[in-house]
């Protein structure tokens, strides 16, 4: 769809519809004290992970709109825009149909987008180009490929920067290119299912409830590397060998199941499981192994 700055603005603005507050902390018996926590102006919930000072300015809606707006520039407003909230804001924003690339066949295609997160933990805001995966619905990024992480500036009023923030989103979209060479490396090179999940989880233990669920685990990433193998038109593994798969199956395997299948507490929504997957040790580990492989 055509975004306009309007829609983009009404989007952001109707999904984070609540401001952030400073409140004072007390200590016994109404004890002043020189620290401060914030809270959200909706419903009184109670955001920070640590104590602030009397000089922090925490960012606001309007910072997370122009963010919005300058990642949506840089696709000429061409976009589709998805926000959550958990202790900051959190944004992603994807290109249409126009910018997919083909990775195998007519199935297998990856489409960038800029994942964004305003925490409010005082550290920079954090602007991440990774992919979306048709075969998948994953939403992943890699990490270790250069240029594909940006930091911007932890600020309010952040509207007079807006040519500077769209010249930083412009940059990390022109590493797209880079992304899909290491992805079609990915997916030139093959690997031994078993070793490479064994680089990843390690050795399952001699027995016990360890050992049932590192079973289950794999068991359940092989079932879904062999499905998307089957829809994406790739040749059927044959039975009378150890499985290989290329690289970039084998990576999707670990991450989608992590996004998708781990057991999660609580009920995640789906762009929690998306923000937990980018950041899960395992994930990492899998990317690590990746890389090296292709070294």
């Amino acid at each position: 769809m055509n975004t306009t700055t309007a829609q983009i603005v009404q989007t952001v603005n109707e999904e984070f519809n609540f401001s952030i507050d400073k409140f004072p902390l007390a200590g016994p018996d109404g004890l002043k004290t020189p620290l401060y926590a914030l809270f959200r102006g909706d419903n009184g919930e109670c955001i920070s992970t640590q104590s602030v000072t009397k000089q922090y300015v925490p960012h606001t809606t309007d910072d997370v709109v122009a963010l919005a707006e300058a990642a949506s520039e840089v696709f000429e407003n061409d976009v589709d825009i998805r926000c959550h909230f958990n202790r900051g804001h959190y944004l992603d924003v994807k290109p249409t149909k126009a910018e997919r690339r083909a990775v195998f066949g007519t199935a297998d295609n990856v489409i960038p987008r800029f994942l964004i997160s305003a925490s409010y933990n005082g550290k920079a805001f954090r602007a991440s180009l990774g992919y979306y995966r048709d075969l998948c619905m994953n939403m992943s990024m890699l990490r270790m490929v250069k240029g594909t992480t940006t930091h911007i500036r932890h600020t309010t009023n952040l509207r007079p920067c807006m040519k500077e923030l769209i010249e930083q989103f412009n940059v990390l979209k022109e590493s797209w290119a880079d992304l899909t060479t290491v992805i079609d490396n990915m997916q030139s090179r093959e690997v031994l299912v078993s070793s490479f999940l064994s680089e990843v989880y390690g050795e399952p233990p001699e027995n016990g409830r360890g050992r049932t669920q590192h079973e289950n685990r794999t068991e359940a990433i092989v079932r879904r590397v062999l499905s998307e193998r089957a829809r994406s038109g790739r040749l059927a593994p044959s039975p009378d060998s150890p499985l290989k798969v290329s690289v970039w199956e084998i990576f999707n395997g670990v991450q989608g199941y992590t996004q998708h299948d781990a057991t999660r507490k609580g009920s995640p929504s789906d762009f929690e499981r998306i923000i937990a997957a980018n950041d899960d040790r395992y994930v990492k580990q899998a990317e690590q192994t990746a890389m090296a492989l292709l070294a």
